[in-house]
Order: structure tokens, then C-alpha cells, then sequence
């Protein structure tokens, strides 16, 4: 009896209907009296009876919870009704033929329609209302506090249906704001838009309001800043539902509803990606990710789970970070049809030997390389271990995707590539060379994607602010004027797919990142949030550029060119014909100076292979 947990209903279905029939009878004839037609009467009764359960029960309505019943439930109750209606009508049509006593009316089945239907729906439409009465509400010890909601459309909506309907979570809905004029007056679950966000102030103190909700999954970063900015003015909290990326489901609860965050801040306008070319490319087919475990590998994984690969293949150094990411894809999983198989490789993309026997084994249609060692100070004291992985390792990976046919392989590279001042932007450099040949030799589609600084990644400035603030400062800027490109890792990777779908044969893409932010700004933005003011709570002190960095990031290097693709946000950067010649030599001097543990030697390899290498500082002489 688990598939019939709602027994109560099917015992009213059972009761309702035949009322529904007679009904429909009785308005046919305008008579209570249904002698005439009493024989189809009692066939059709049965019919309905037997066949309407029968179907509510195959549409697995009565195992849904109806205390949360919504137009999709309703929708389907109103086709399986309409079959019913149908099968009932035509069954009672064929018995005539056999029993002219069995006859009836031919209207009866369009008049049956809604009364059945109201029979079907009403108890659930009941037990939906009752169960959400005011008085089936827990009681609270104090009164709900006014709250304003900005966004009047189907995310506003939702969020004012969710606050009506959670009473104990003390909220009570006073109002809407959206700046669309036609929806000026309109009301939303009995809920009004009194106005524009202009007119916050105003409502704030017409109605006591002590927190503002911001609902726009899809607003841009300036948008919430000038709502943030209203609102502090005024001295109230603001939440925000998640943005678009995180809402992958498409639900949400109000538990997700949280404080502004500056990836907020810095947000753009949605992303617009041809998913369709995306699951082309992936779909059936064995992927695999270097540097799984880190910031922007684990994002690839995410959104390739979504591609319905045949296999996903996770590789990295770190176990414990792969372990992490393995359970929270197949957590992801549990709610899929999809499911493809997915396998977790441990190892280093050094070790030659290694990659090759992995590669040889699973043999991937796709590689997606993030797997680097990428912050700049730290690689100017370690060159060494900048040229292993980013250069050497790099080699090691389209070796075997050479030897083992790879169709496609999407290398990630960094804005810091570009007339590189830094040992690990020049390994990158080098990287996108080893691509580009590697292409060249084989005729496939193996590319590189260049993009800025993404937002919560290993390392990125604004962790290492967010710890600075918890600590009670100082905030470290290295200069008051660097200016830094920033995006957030769901866009970045969404790009990155997307670019695999353009490349064709040595292609180095670049990613569109809108304006560039200073990161004092970005700073004290976050002071902002936190609810500090700068100088009276925390300071910022400037502490000088590190070795390797720049004030302002670019986008081409020296002697490139950008040529638009089909996508609006991403270039492609071209070049005169790259000499790769010399990579064979270049590769064998790098093996050497790693082996011989040679740095001075390796920095040295630079300004020979790349012409616009300028250090800012030399690696060696920092360690002095």
C-alpha cells in the first residue's frame, strides 16, 4: 500500500465521481429523474469509477505530497481527467452499439469533463488550503517584521509565495518594487508593487521595513550595487536569492536566501551559451579533466555532468580533493537518468610514463587541461616547479593525446600569458606554443582559452581579503591603482565549453571580461558588506607590487590581433605564423635545467623564446 499513502483521496475519488456522473446526467436531461437513459447511466458510472483511479494512479497522483500542489500537478490531473473522459465516452459508445439500452446522450462526455475534473481537483485543492491555514501554522513569540521585496517577476513571485506560506520564519511581505511602470499597482499573491527602487527610501519609512529581499536571479553586479547602496542609506539588511548559476535546478526555498556576496557585486549579465553544441560535443563520449580537484576542474565536472557524458574521468594530485568532488557529482547524480560513469585517477601530469599508460587505458574523445600551478609571487620563488607542471606537464598530456588520437583538447591559460612580467605567465606562454603545435602536427581540434582572475578560486584576492577582514585587518592592496579583470567561476567554465565547441586547429581563445575593477575597490566593497566603514573598523594598507606583478592585466599579446567568433564573448586572438620549430630544443633544455635543478638557467631559456618577456623582478635574486 506504499503507492497509496494517500488512501483518503481515492476513497473521496471513488465517492465524488459517481456524484460528478450523475450530475451531468442530470443537467443533460434537466431532470433528476435519469429512467430514460438509466442503463448508460450505471455504465458509465462504472466506467468512470473504474477508469479515472486507475489513471491517477498510473500519473502517481496519489503519492504526491498535495499540501505543496502547483499548476504542474493540476496540468496533469487535467490530461489524465481528459483521457479518462475519452476512454469513458468511447467505451460507453461501443457498449450502445451492442445494447441499444446502454445508450446515452453524446453530450454527456463534454459535460462530464469539468465536473469531473472539479470532483478530482477539489479535495486536493482542500487539503492544499487546509494545510496551509493560518491556524495549522505554528505560532510565533514575536511579531513578523515588514519586509520589502524588489523584482516583481516570477522570482519575486516565488519568494513572496514562499514567505505567505513559511509564517514562523517571522517575515511579513509589505510590499514589491520593481522598476517595469506596467507593473506599477499590480498585485502578486495579494501582495502590491507600490514602485520603483527610487522609491525605497519612502516605503522603508511608510512601512517600518527592516530588510529589503532582493529578488533577481538574473540582475547585473551595478544593478545590486545600486540597490545596496539605497538601502544602506536607509540603514536596512538586504538577502538575495542565489543568481541563475547556482539555481541549476530551477528551485528554490527560502533557506537558500542569503546576504549580498561581492560575486554579487561583480556580476554580469547572464551568459548565453549554445547548450545544444555543448552536449553535441560531450554527449556519449569519454572526457577527462586535469587539476579536477581545483577551482575551475571541479566546475568543468560539474557542468560536464550535465552534457550526459559516457564517462567522466577526474584526475588529480591532491586525493583528498578529488575524493571531495567524486562524492559531490554523485550526490549530483542521484536525481539524474543520466548516469554516466565516473572515475577518479590520482596522479601527477609530470610524470610522463603515468599519463601515457592512463591515457593509453581509458583513451578520452576529450581533455579539458586546468591542472597548473598558477599564483605569481609564489612561482617567481619556484620556477622550477612553474616550468614542471605548466610547461612540462603540458607536454606530457598532448604526447598522449597524440599517441592516443584525443579528438579535442582545451588547455586552460591565464590573461597573465600575454607579454608575460611573470615566471608563471610565461610557463603559460610557452604552454599555449606546445598547443598550438601540437595542433599544427596532428590537423585536431586542440585549443587554448585565456581569461582573467576568477572570483572564490584557490588563492584569489578576495578569500584572502575575506580572511583579512574575519582576522580585524589590515586589508593588504599591493597598489592603489592595480586594476585587475575578475568573473565568476560558473561563467568562466561556461565559456570554456562553449569555446571547445569553435576550436578547430590551434586556436587561442580569450574570454570577454568586461570592465577591469580596482582592487581597492573591490576591497572596500567587501568592508561594505561585512558592515565596516574603512578607517573607523579596518584599514587598507598598500604594501608595493610583488615580484612578477602587473598594475594592469592585458588582453593580446604584442603582435596579435582579435577576431570576433560566433560567440558575442569570445575572441580570437591571431598572430603571424607562431615558429615552432625551436619547441623541441626548448622542451629538452627545460627537462635538463629541472633535472639539474638549474634555475638561474630556466629564467634565462625566457626572453630567448618569448621576445615580450619583461620581468618585473628576477626569482633568484628574491630568494636573496
Amino acid at each position: 500500500m506504499r503507492h497509496l499513502r494517500n488512501r483518503h483521496l481515492l476513497v473521496a475519488d471513488l465517492l465524488l465521481i459517481p456524484l460528478a456522473v450523475y450530475a451531468s446526467f442530470a443537467l443533460r436531461l434537466d431532470t433528476l429523474n435519469l429512467q430514460p437513459y438509466f442503463g448508460g447511466f450505471l455504465l458509465v458510472t462504472s466506467l468512470s469509477a473504474l477508469i479515472i483511479p486507475l489513471l491517477l494512479f498510473h500519473a502517481h497522483l496519489y503519492q504526491s505530497a498535495w499540501r505543496y500542489v502547483s499548476t504542474y500537478e493540476l496540468l496533469i490531473l487535467l490530461r489524465v481527467v481528459g483521457l479518462a473522459v475519452v476512454l469513458i465516452g468511447g467505451g460507453a459508445y461501443l457498449a450502445s452499439l451492442v445494447n441499444p439500452a446502454l445508450r446515452i446522450p453524446r453530450s454527456i462526455p463534454l459535460i462530464l469533463l469539468p465536473l469531473a475534473l472539479g470532483a478530482v481537483s477539489g479535495p486536493r485543492l482542500a487539503l492544499r488550503v487546509w494545510a496551509r491555514s493560518p491556524r495549522r501554522q505554528p505560532r510565533l513569540l514575536v511579531a513578523p517584521f515588514p519586509v520589502l521585496v524588489v523584482g516583481a517577476g516570477d522570482a519575486g513571485a516565488l519568494v513572496v509565495h514562499e514567505l505567505l506560506y513559511n509564517p514562523q520564519l517571522g517575515m511579513r511581505v509589505v510590499g514589491m518594487v520593481d522598476d517595469d511602470p506596467l507593473k506599477r499597482g499590480l498585485t502578486i499573491h495579494g501582495v502590491s508593487v507600490l514602485g520603483r527602487r527610487e522609491a525605497l527610501p519612502d516605503l522603508v519609512h511608510q512601512y517600518q521595513v527592516q530588510q529589503v529581499i532582493i529578488a533577481i536571479p538574473s540582475a547585473a553586479g551595478k544593478d545590486l550595487r545600486a540597490i545596496l547602496q539605497i538601502c544602506q542609506r536607509v540603514g536596512v539588511q538586504t538577502l538575495t536569492m542565489p543568481s541563475l548559476a547556482e539555481l541549476l535546478d530551477g528551485k528554490f526555498t527560502v533557506s537558500q536566501l542569503r546576504k549580498l556576496e561581492i560575486t554579487d557585486l561583480l556580476r554580469r549579465e547572464p551568459v548565453q551559451t549554445d547548450i545544444a553544441a555543448v552536449r553535441q560535443l560531450v554527449r556519449g563520449r569519454r572526457v577527462l579533466v586535469t587539476g579536477g580537484g581545483g577551482s575551475i576542474g571541479s566546475e568543468l565536472c560539474r557542468q560536464l555532468l550535465r552534457c550526459a557524458p559516457a564517462e567522466l574521468l577526474v584526475l588529480g594530485h591532491g586525493e583528498n580533493s578529488v575524493f571531495e568532488l567524486l562524492e559531490e557529482l554523485q550526490q549530483i547524480l542521484q536525481g539524474s537518468k543520466h548516469k554516466p560513469v565516473l572515475r577518479a585517477l590520482i596522479a601527477d601530469i609530470r610524470d610522463a610514463r603515468r599519463i601515457q599508460a592512463l591515457f593509453a587505458q581509458y583513451r578520452p574523445a576529450l581533455v579539458f587541461h586546468a591542472a597548473a600551478h598558477k599564483h605569481v609571487p609564489l612561482m617567481e620563488l619556484n620556477p622550477i616547479e612553474a616550468f614542471s607542471t605548466n610547461v612540462l606537464g603540458t607536454h606530457n598530456l598532448l604526447a598522449a593525446a597524440e599517441a592516443t588520437e584525443v579528438e579535442h583538447f582545451v588547455m586552460i591559460s591565464s590573461d597573465k600569458a600575454v607579454n608575460p612580467t611573470s615566471i608563471m605567465g610565461a610557463t603559460k606562454r610557452i604552454a599555449e606554443f606546445l598547443v598550438v603545435q601540437a595542433a599544427q602536427r596532428s590537423q585536431r581540434s586542440y585549443a587554448a582559452v585565456r581569461f582573467g582572475n576568477v572570483l572564490g578560486s584557490r588563492g584569489s584576492v578576495v578569500l584572502s581579503f575575506k580572511r583579512q577582514i574575519a582576522a580585524g585587518g589590515p586589508i593588504t592592496v599591493t597598489h592603489p591603482d592595480m586594476r585587475r579583470y575578475f568573473m565568476t567561476i560558473p561563467e568562466a567554465v561556461q565559456l570554456v565549453l562553449q569555446a571547445a565547441t569553435l576550436g578547430h586547429c590551434g586556436e587561442v581563445f580569450m574570454l570577454e571580461m568586461g570592465e577591469p575593477v580596482r582592487v581597492v575597490d573591490l576591497a572596500r566593497d567587501m568592508l561594505r558588506l561585512s558592515g565596516l566603514e574603512e578607517g573607523r573598523d579596518i584599514d587598507i594598507v598598500f604594501t608595493g607590487l610583488r615580484p612578477g606583478e602587473k598594475l594592469f592585466e592585458e588582453l593580446f599579446a604584442h603582435g596579435e590581433y582579435y577576431r570576433r567568433t560566433s560567440h558575442a564573448k569570445i575572441f580570437m586572438a591571431e598572430r603571424g605564423a607562431l615558429d615552432t620549430e625551436h619547441l623541441p630544443w626548448l622542451i629538452a633544455e627545460i627537462e635538463r635545467c629541472v633535472r639539474e635543478h638549474d634555475e638561474a638557467a630556466l629564467c634565462a631559456l625566457l626572453p630567448q623564446v618569448i621576445p615580450e618577456y619583461q620581468p618585473v623582478a628576477v626569482a633568484v635574486a628574491a630568494k636573496r
